[in-house]
């Protein structure tokens, strides 16, 4: 009898499928966002099963790791962006990967040891064209809005898009950031942990505008047919968000996790990104982008600070940032 009970937990372990788990934030693993149509595709390639775990922003799953550590079950981190790839190296959680990123089509040139983009967009202020006719076109025309004009904006500590605007504050206005987010302050309604929680809010009717990205609208046209949601478009140029994934020294199924990072440059991943993750995909495909994405506004300038200088100066950044708008 024990001979046979090992033999069937011998055959058993045989066919046995590796689990591939990615912490991600919260939108993504949703429902309605790209976790449930990549984890089928991805499954069905790979004879595998893939496990999303959701957190309530990209920092939020990296923070996790860290607290975990070496018995984190995490394979892969997805979702962290240009500005906290240092951050997240600087752990020494990640691993090298070895990604065949040469058909990349991005804004700029990639060359990163440790992640590999997936998608990108620009962060930019959302609003209802129905209800804002005369939407500000500047950081300046934003601050001198009426007194009853309210935004709400992300944690810089907890989000990649609150980082994205803390940023694009500072290179706009450099050493007179701090001065501007106190002129700004009195505008903003409030600040939330993550990017999910602000724009439900927004949507409820809330405030008049909320951070989120150029490529927002398309959802409302593709899945909602409204088209009065518009992106505040600022004429200095809006800083870029481009997101990345990274697989854990720790991880007991490297390989599989090196294929889930190859295969984020398949066309059958990024086919799965503009209406998922309404986002633009890292590289270009048979299939297009949806006809929608053609009316959505395209920055003339794209602003983005080295991830190295960010690293270097966050912290200070963000303590302006608190200081400012704390009086």
């Amino acid at each position: 009898m024990k001979i046979l009970l090992a033999v069937i937990l011998f055959l058993g372990s045989l066919t046995a499928k590796e689990t591939l788990t990615i912490y991600t934030y919260d939108s993504f693993a949703a429902s309605w966002g790209p976790a449930p149509l990549i984890k089928k595709a991805f499954e069905k390639k790979y004879n595998c099963n893939l496990k999303f775990v959701a957190t309530d922003s990209a920092i939020g799953s990296l923070r996790k790791v860290q607290i975990e550590g070496k018995n984190t079950k995490a394979d892969i981190v997805l979702g962290l962006d240009t500005n906290t790839a240092e951050l997240a190296r600087k752990t020494g959680l990640f691993a090298k990967q070895h990604t065949d990123t040469s058909r990349l089509s991005l804004p700029i040139k990639w060359n990163d040891e440790n992640f590999v983009p997936f998608d990108y967009s620009y962060f930019a202020f959302v609003y209802d064209s129905n209800k804002t006719k005369n939407p500000p076109t500047s950081f300046d025309e934003l601050a001198n809005m009426p007194k009853n004009f309210k935004i709400i904006i992300e944690d810089p500590r907890s989000s990649t898009p609150g980082l994205g605007l803390l940023l694009w504050v500072k290179y706009i206005y450099k050493d007179k950031a701090g001065a501007y987010w106190k002129k700004l302050a009195p505008h903003i309604l409030t600040i939330t942990k993550g990017w999910s929680e602000a724009y439900n809010l927004f949507l409820k009717g809330e405030a008049d505008m909320v951070l989120s990205y150029t490529t927002s609208p398309a959802y409302h046209i593709i899945e909602e047919k409204k088209y009065q949601y518009k992106t505040a478009n600022f004429k200095a140029g809006h800083y870029a968000g481009i997101e990345i994934a990274g697989m854990l020294k720790s991880s007991k199924h490297k390989a599989l996790a090196q294929k889930f990072l190859n295969f984020m440059l398949s066309d059958e991943f990024a086919n799965i990104i503009p209406t998922t993750n309404w986002s633009y995909p890292v590289i270009k495909t048979k299939k297009g982008l949806p006809k929608a994405f053609s009316t959505l506004y395209v920055p003339k300038k794209m602003i983005l600070i080295d991830g190295k200088t960010v690293e270097k100066n966050r912290k200070a950044y963000i303590n302006e940032w608190l200081k400012a708008i704390s009086k």
